[in-house]
């Protein structure tokens, strides 16, 4: 049990910065797990308390998006549902498959997604014209990256993101608040999993999520005034650094 004021202090700052760039571009627990790992959690109980801290974070985003407009919640009824059920069944599933796999393709996948936000020339804010129907296609990427998230997670708010716009044809912004509804459905469904079975450590998630309210209203609002010239940079970085964790720190 954590009880240092000093460290719950230190792990509120982690939780408010992993809160603004995860509103922005997700990743924010690639910042959270090593930080509570580093103050003495086992790795599931590090897991299960970044889920649940990045839960308040990302239920901020999402809400401060939806107030500005971004995020069309009837469309996406289906789509949050089938969201929910993948994730939970993946968290399930996650003991029974083997992840390795995943640790050599994910990287490459980040690494593309990088590239394209760097260097596609028309990525902005402004919708286009989408090549799949969204009330049909968007359930069954919920569904398939739910599941992602249940068994194994990194870069999940980036394939969404990468997604809805190339898939989708929404703008940068749009994207990034469907995004953060999104996920927050994929974080619950684990939560499902991991309260009961007692992973989560209750004060350093609260203290987390103290900063995660925060964190989670500044990125959100940033990605909101800044649209495309903050998303595209911080959804490159992001991708990258998640591809090179993967790599060189398993």
């Amino acid at each position: 049990m954590i009880s240092d004021p000093l460290i719950l202090l230190a792990l509120a700052a982690v939780g408010m910065l992993a809160g603004f760039v995860d509103a922005i571009a997700g990743g924010g627990g690639m910042i959270g797990i090593p930080a509570l790992l580093a103050a003495g959690l086992p790795p599931v109980a590090a897991l299960a308390t970044n889920k649940l801290q990045g839960v308040v974070g990302t239920a901020m985003a999402t809400f401060t998006y939806w107030r500005r407009g971004f995020i069309a919640f009837k469309t996406l009824i289906p789509a949050v549902a089938l969201t929910f059920a993948g994730s939970f069944c993946g968290a399930l599933a996650v003991k029974q498959l083997d992840t390795s796999l995943l640790t050599l393709a994910v990287p490459i996948a980040l690494i593309g997604i990088a590239l394209y936000f760097v260097f596609a020339p028309n990525l902005s804010d402004a919708d286009k014209a989408a090549r799949l129907p969204f009330a049909r296609f968007v359930p069954l990427m919920g569904l398939v990256l739910g599941f992602y998230d249940g068994i194994f997670g990194p870069g999940t708010g980036s394939f969404f993101t990468i997604g809805f716009v190339t898939l989708f044809g929404l703008g940068l912004t749009r994207a990034s608040g469907h995004t953060k509804a999104l996920n927050l459905v994929s974080n619950l469904a684990a939560l499902v999993i991991f309260i009961p079975a007692g992973d989560v450590v209750w004060p350093a998630a609260i203290a987390m999520a103290i900063g995660q309210l925060a964190g989670g209203y500044i990125g959100a609002r940033t990605g909101i005034r800044y649209g495309a010239k903050i998303i595209r940079p911080v959804v490159a970085v992001v991708s990258i650094a998640l591809a090179l964790k993967l790599i060189f720190f398993r």
